[in-house]
């Protein structure tokens, strides 16, 4: 038995208070093998010992949600006897490492959490931040987690919809992947988590145990330092052709009535498996890891315990149907394993070679976990935007020019068609619109899909941010014609004990809390990433919202492209020219400052309820929500994405031109309809603020009496920086 010291305690993550609170409930010295599975149990990344007080501010309920937070997906009810099933989950630092195998086993870890509860997936999302283009390593980091992405989720044959992207040098050590899956399953046959049945049968499904993976989960709690580089071992190894078996197996079982229960085997792998599977059941487990499958020679209960080795499941099988479930896994060719059972003891007993490795008490390795209210300040006013700003502007059009060919608005076209975003055959629209819409196969119900978050609105004004975040997503769901249900976030932040960085954590939930119960947009699924920090630099605060809304009938998905010559373009909810905080300052007068644009809920309610009414009564032919870049970025998206050009009016008298054309007032809309009086007098009746801006048609967009810019011209700008950037990558990508 290896001696267990202060070092070794530290090593495991483990305070000192942490350690001597386990070793009291257990009322002896652990063993090295219990040490690692209470090191894992109480990781942040495992137990939210940091965020758990903070969660329980977001609504979570709704008559439509079927299953909110703490199983391994969320469930709503959209109706027919259908249910979605989605999460969204984070494989950053894996990703950071080692990114096609990070990237491609996060997609394949988030894909697990939805087909463990009975879903069979139909789509995948991603949220990417990435460093400075200008760092050394961002184009190797962007080429290999866009090859793991792809790579995983195309053998998977599920198609990857849509997605963000964006760059930043608050990333350059740190980058973000964020993955979400969405599912669908039977309303009434969700399966769960939580153990039942005293001496039914614990089987373990799927691949074999190696040693990849070991202590992934508390690396992911713990900040970079200058050894990033040798924690590649702990960087888990992805098979989608064995996923894909294992999905069709799992689904296969799951028509039938042998499952008791049954849970992803992720972050801490077997560990956290049979824990929370006894936890949730109030039962306890004894596994007999002699009976695991082991790829590798000579392994410990230390390494089979803590071992993340990819697509593996646990599950509590009825004894009477052991023999009919393990005939489906050998028929898909995968090892079925009868490792332990279900015990009255309320105790996780694990014993390997005759001997016990562990004897812990469940109750209270799950209920003691450690919960700490962090020390927090709020984030001080940001710096105000320059004086001479506005006086230093350049022409209108020649903004536009950068702007559509910056790093954060050029086409991202070079990383969707690396994904086979049409396998299954229902995606209703190509990558690139404000939603993903995907059909629901054999029907005419459609679903949209989208990601969104503006970490430098959160870095401004957290609570600002977090509602911006939830609203946007909100309104990208709304403008392709989706009344939104729901929500899943991924909280991205820095290291907790600093009590700036808690604060951020604090007010974007605050703020996103707010815009959820405004908007009737639940929270049912999420992910929390902290410790997202190299050298003490901590990642801009990103609290990426994935969501989801139906539409009765595809044929009311809208779509971003002009349409016809002769429309008229029309702009719903209020334009103040707000700078602050906006792209425009940062890539165009060189300034990362001012509050970003306020977000008013009853307003953005307001608008994006009008709007959905034009969209389903057929009165607008196009639409797009304006963000990143304002009015003239979204007219100019729009008239790519059409291929028809558009004249502009002039700015409004005493609002200065890139104020009007560039602010990023929140809760507007871009629309064309060949009635603009119609809709005039509905949105004055509706108490919505609208303005026609200009009108479609031509080859050119003519702004402000500036020369023509021509579409052809904006788009080589806009299509060029992603696949010029890219083509500059020095080496082979590595996918092993």
């Amino acid at each position: 038995m290896s001696a267990i010291t202060p070092a070794l305690v530290a090593e495991h993550g483990l305070t000192p208070e942490e350690y001597a609170r386990f070793r009291g409930f257990l009322g002896r010295d652990p063993t090295l093998t219990e040490l690692g599975i209470v090191s894992v149990m109480w990781s942040e990344h495992c137990s939210y010992k940091s965020s758990k007080r903070w969660l329980r501010l977001l609504p979570t309920e709704a008559p439509w949600v079927i299953c909110g937070p703490g199983e391994n997906a969320g469930v709503v009810d959209i109706g027919d006897g259908r249910a979605v099933v989605f999460k969204m989950e984070s494989h950053n630092h894996p990703s950071f490492i080692e990114p096609y195998q990070g990237a491609a086993t996060g997609v394949g870890g988030i894909m697990r959490d939805v087909f463990t509860m009975g879903a069979r997936p139909i789509a995948n999302m991603n949220a990417l931040r990435f460093g400075d283009p200008a760092h050394p390593k961002t184009r190797h980091l962007v080429a290999g987690v866009v090859a793991g992405i792809g790579g995983y989720g195309n053998c998977m044959g599920v198609p990857t919809v849509g997605g963000e992207c964006n760059f930043h040098p608050a990333y350059n050590g740190n980058i973000l992947v964020n993955a979400m899956t969405v599912g669908l399953a039977p309303a009434d046959r969700i399966f769960y988590s939580a153990a039942a049945g005293v001496g039914n049968a614990v089987v373990y499904v799927g691949s074999k145990t190696g040693r990849d993976g070991i202590h992934g989960a508390t690396m992911a709690s713990a900040e970079f330092g200058a050894d990033a580089e040798a924690k590649r071992p702990t960087v888990q190894v992805g098979d989608p052709f064995t996923e894909k078996l294992l999905l069709e197996a799992c689904l296969e079982l799951m028509r039938t009535d042998a499952i008791v229960a049954i849970q992803d085997m992720g972050a801490a792998g077997l560990t956290s498996s049979s824990v929370e599977m006894a936890s949730k059941g109030g039962v306890g487990i004894e596994l007999d890891l002699d009976r695991v499958p082991v790829r590798e020679t000579g392994m410990t209960p230390y390494e089979i315990m803590l071992s993340e080795s990819q697509e593996r499941m646990l599950m509590v099988i009825r004894p009477e149907r052991a023999e009919l479930a393990r005939a489906i896994f050998d028929k898909w060719e995968l090892d079925f394993a009868i490792v332990g059972r279900i015990t009255d003891t309320g105790r996780l007993v694990v014993r390997m070679r005759g001997a016990v490795a562990a004897d812990i008490p469940v109750a209270p390795l799950v209920a003691e976990a450690p919960v700490y209210e962090r020390p927090w300040v709020r984030s001080p006013a940001p710096p105000p935007v320059p004086a001479d700003a506005l006086a230093r502007a350049p022409a209108i059009d020649a903004a536009l020019r950068r702007l559509m060919g910056s790093p954060d608005l050029a086409s991202r076209r070079w990383i969707w068609e690396q994904y086979d975003h049409m396998v299954m055959g229902d995606t209703v629209g190509r990558p690139g619109g404000d939603a993903a819409v995907v059909r629901i196969h054999g029907t005419r119900q459609g679903l949209a899909i989208t990601t969104d978050v503006t970490p430098r609105y959160c870095q401004a004004d957290p609570v600002e941010g977090g509602r911006q975040a939830v609203a946007e997503a909100w309104r990208n769901l709304t403008a392709v014609g989706a009344t939104p249900l729901a929500v899943t976030d991924n909280m991205n932040f820095g290291n907790p004990e600093k009590p700036e960085i808690m604060g951020q954590f604090v007010g974007c939930i605050e703020g996103m809390s707010e815009a959820c119960r405004a908007l009737d947009f639940p929270v049912v699924s999420g992910n929390v990433s902290l410790y997202n920090e190299t050298m003490g630099k901590a990642i801009l605060p990103t609290p990426a919202i994935g969501a989801i809304g139906t539409l009765p009938d595809i044929s009311f998905a809208m779509t971003v492209g002009f349409k016809r010559d002769g429309a008229r373009i029309v702009v719903i909810g209020a334009t103040r020219g707000h700078l602050g905080a906006s792209l425009w300052l940062r890539e165009i007068a060189g300034a990362e400052a001012g509050p970003p644009p306020p977000v008013d809920l009853a307003a953005e309610r307001k608008a994006g309820d009008f709007v959905r009414g034009l969209i389903r009564d057929g009165r607008i032919d196009a639409c797009h929500d304006v963000a990143d870049g304002g009015l003239l970025v979204a007219v100019a998206e729009m008239a790519l994405a059409g291929r028809i050009g558009a004249v502009l009016d002039p700015a409004p008298a005493g609002l200065h031109p890139a104020a009007w054309f560039f602010g990023e007032d929140q809760g507007r809309y871009l629309v064309t309809t060949g009635d603009a009086d119609l809709l005039a007098a509905r949105a004055a009746a509706a108490g919505v603020p609208v303005m026609v801006i200009g009108r479609t048609g031509g080859s050119s967009l003519t702004v402000d009496g500036a020369p023509p810019i021509s579409l052809a011209d904006l788009g080589t700008i806009h299509e060029s920086w992603l696949p010029g950037y890219m083509a500059a990558e020095a080496g082979p990508v590595q996918t092993e």
